[in-house]
């Protein structure tokens, strides 16, 4: 063999090689791909995904299917980049920066802890939601979601609790609450009364100074809704706040007669806020390919995602415009009796 065609053989060899090396290196991207759905009026693991005590419920039919998006990758589990190109090629999926999922200084647990929080919240408004619509009253309170460690409340205010009282003066709403702690000067201490399973409680703190020298106690704040009937909902390991209008749907064919259905497959997604309006998610395009594959003709579409939706719509897949879930609730019973307008994301 020549020295030319030996130094080819060689150069060759090394190129392919690096090549073969590269192509199994990590890189900073995350897979996208279609999840599992649920049924919100079927079951999972045969327990109800919706269970309401204390209220008559009524007879379902069909299918309300929550979608869900898979991903692979994140900063302790990167892809490779053979894994990247695979990704770009399948139509199905998507590969997107791993910041878009995992902010700078966030590892996976401290998001799927996240998504567990945004659900046990989505799960309250979407209650809330489907209360509103059905004019059904109900309270809500200030609620707390975490404490952070090593502030006065650290130890001292729990999950869960309830905080109806500063300074011996009632309080309705979060913003009051950081309002009467901020009137103290740091170093004072400041009384919340708190409500701890069903049992009044008078907490004292010593306020600190917060980054921007606020006065603060260090707690995380929420509505924490007090609803005549218990309403549970299972749904496994899905977690984030998308879920929500589909959810509220689930709660309201079940307190109503009828069927909101039809007898048919309906998918959609969405977060929801207490009073109805469906705020824009992530990843619509998965979900619409795996309403698809669960036997759903209709995808109830937030505004938001509208214009995204349209440019990869399933062949087969109608895509219903929900503003909030009142127009979502109309659109349904139009589409079930044949009669009413159905919001399109064309006309949005």
């Amino acid at each position: 063999m020549s020295r030319r065609a030996l130094t080819l053989l060689i150069a060759g060899f090394l190129v392919l090689a690096l090549g073969v090396i590269g192509a199994f290196r990590p890189v900073p991207y995350v897979v996208l791909s279609p999840g599992p759905t649920e049924n919100t009026i079927g079951e999972v693991d045969k327990k109800p995904v919706i269970s309401i005590k204390g209220r008559q419920t009524y007879p379902t039919s069909g299918a309300l299917n929550l979608v869900t998006v898979a991903y692979q990758g994140g900063p302790a589990a990167q892809i490779d980049l053979l894994t990247a190109l695979r990704g770009w090629l399948d139509p199905t999926v998507a590969v997107v920066p791993q910041e878009t999922i995992f902010a700078p200084g966030r590892d996976a647990e401290e998001v799927e802890e996240e998504n567990v929080v945004e659900m046990s919240n989505s799960q309250d408004s979407a209650t809330a939601a489907a209360l509103t619509e059905l004019k059904i009253p109900y309270s809500v309170g200030v609620g707390v979601l975490s404490t952070e460690k090593g502030k006065p409340a650290d130890g001292k205010v729990q999950k869960d609790d309830e905080i109806t009282a500063v300074d011996g003066k009632p309080t309705k709403d979060s913003d009051a609450v950081q309002q009467a702690v901020k009137a103290h000067k740091p170093g004072e201490s400041v009384v919340l009364g708190i409500v701890r399973g069903g049992k009044k409680l008078d907490v004292t703190l010593q306020t600190v100074a917060g980054p921007k020298g606020q006065t603060i106690v260090g707690l995380t704040m929420g509505p924490k809704f007090k609803f005549p009937f218990d309403v549970d909902i299972n749904v496994g390991d899905v977690g984030g706040p998308s879920a929500g209008l589909m959810f509220s749907l689930g709660i309201l064919d079940k307190l109503t007669p009828g069927e909101l259905t039809g007898g048919k497959k309906i998918a959609g997604t969405g977060t929801i806020q207490p009073t109805g309006e469906v705020g824009a998610i992530g990843g619509i395009a998965q979900k619409m390919i795996g309403a698809k594959d669960s036997g759903a003709t209709v995808f109830l579409t937030p505004p938001g995602n509208c214009a995204e939706a349209l440019n990869a719509v399933p062949d087969g897949l109608r895509l219903v415009r929900a503003d909030t879930l009142h127009q979502a609730v109309l659109a349904l019973d139009a589409l079930r009796t044949g009669k009413g307008e159905v919001p399109s994301c064309e006309a949005g």
